[in-house]
């Protein structure tokens, strides 16, 4: 027993010895701008915008292949962010706050494209059944919106509640 346990301890000690000098050695240096920029990002990597995550928009944004206004989960906030920050145009974006889709029952036939679809399982129904949106868990991707083959399906702006409740920037005089 005292052999198995002093063995194994040697065994981690050695290899963990091994692993943070190789670390050391093949370190690779990241730039501190996209380093920047994701942090910035809300992080979800949610795809709305059409990258697979937040570092490759950052690294979209940086080679100037995407606008400033690239991540629509951040908001005008995030994109005044990132255009101060690399120094490009704005460009125009709406604002209307995060959005969630909503499932027209009248007509909604239950083909259950929409579910199979949804990234998040916020889409709920089974085939042949009325399908419904659980608020807190969709993102608002729009990845079901082009699925519904009847468009039963919309954003629409997020209710209010006081989870995701934020004060108004007070208008100019």
């Amino acid at each position: 027993m005292f052999i198995a346990i002093t063995s194994l301890t040697l065994l981690g000690l050695i290899l963990g010895t091994l692993l943070g000098i190789a670390a050391r050695v093949f370190h690779v240096e990241s730039d501190s701008v996209t380093a920047e920029i994701v942090a910035m990002m809300p992080g979800t990597n949610c795809g709305q915008c059409g990258l697979a995550g937040c570092q490759a928009a950052a690294d979209a944004l940086i080679e100037g292949t995407a606008p400033a206004t690239v991540c629509p989960g951040g908001g005008a906030a995030l994109a005044e962010a990132i255009a101060a920050r690399l120094g490009i145009p704005l460009g125009a974006m709406e604002d209307s706050g995060p959005k969630v889709a909503t499932i027209s029952e009248d007509i909604c036939i239950g083909c259950s494209k929409c579910a199979k679809a949804c990234a998040t399982d916020a889409i709920l129904g089974a085939a042949k059944q009325i399908h419904g949106v659980l608020d807190e868990a969709c993102t608002g991707c729009g990845g079901c919106l082009d699925l519904c083959p009847t468009g039963a399906i919309a954003l629409q702006p997020q209710a209010q509640t006081l989870q995701n409740w934020n004060w108004a920037h007070p208008l100019a005089a």
